[in-house]
């Protein structure tokens, strides 16, 4: 248990990091929200006129099953503005507070066709389909705008360690034997992340349900 906080709150130090340092480099204007991740510089030469471009890294393409047996892909999410995070079903430490709080954000925006969720289960082994649709029931959510996914175990890890600025895998010294962090990632409508937040801590909640606001100006 002590290693696996140990593991959170170090990722969470390193993605702290990371929004620091490409928020900064972002046009400092309250009314947009960074891009995050390292840019790659792209040279362009129009008329003699040299310029270069960031292109910051976008969320690569994916295919999951969700809680009602349906296929979930980049598709899903196109053109809209989703969150992410990763968690499994008999979590007892930090995952029940990470759910409140995606339910929190969910309840903020459920009318808005626009924003979705999107909860990855790194327990691929136990939450089987029909425990996922029991769990979605249970927090009475709709399927088409919250997906709880399963899938091939390794491909949802490796989304979360190289796509989502996130940590999932299984750790026997960690209780419920998986070590996740408990960050809640929103997504812009490009598949560009723009925000992390802290899953178990209500202020940050407070802070992604603005952010959502802010995103959404920008991108409808």
């Amino acid at each position: 248990m002590v290693k696996s906080k140990k593991h959170f709150e170090l990722n969470f130090i390193i993605v702290l990091a990371v929004i620091i340092q490409y928020s900064c480099k972002q046009n400092n204007n309250s009314d947009t929200l960074p891009i995050l991740g390292n840019p790659t510089f792209v040279k362009h030469s129009i008329n003699g006129t040299i310029t270069i471009d960031s292109i910051f890294p976008i969320i690569r393409n994916f295919s999951f099953v969700n809680q009602d047996s349906s296929t979930v892909t980049n598709q899903t999410f196109k053109d809209k503005i989703y969150v992410a995070d990763f968690i499994f079903l008999s979590c007892a430490t930090i995952c029940p507070k990470m759910n409140q709080s995606m339910l929190d954000v969910y309840k903020a925006y459920e009318k808005n066709p626009n924003i979705l969720f999107l909860s990855h289960s790194i327990d691929t082994e136990n939450d089987t389909i029909p425990r996922l649709k029991e769990y979605s029931n249970a927090l009475n959510v709709s399927s088409k705008k919250w997906h709880f996914v399963t899938g091939n175990q390794d491909s949802i890890y490796n989304m979360a360690n190289e796509n989502y600025f996130a940590t999932a895998y299984k750790d026997v010294e960690a209780e419920g034997g998986y070590t996740h962090s408990g960050g809640l990632l929103l997504i812009d409508k490009n598949k560009h992340i723009r925000g992390v937040y802290d899953g178990t801590d209500p202020h940050e909640t407070e802070r992604l349900i603005k952010d959502i606001e802010i995103l959404l100006k920008e991108q409808f």
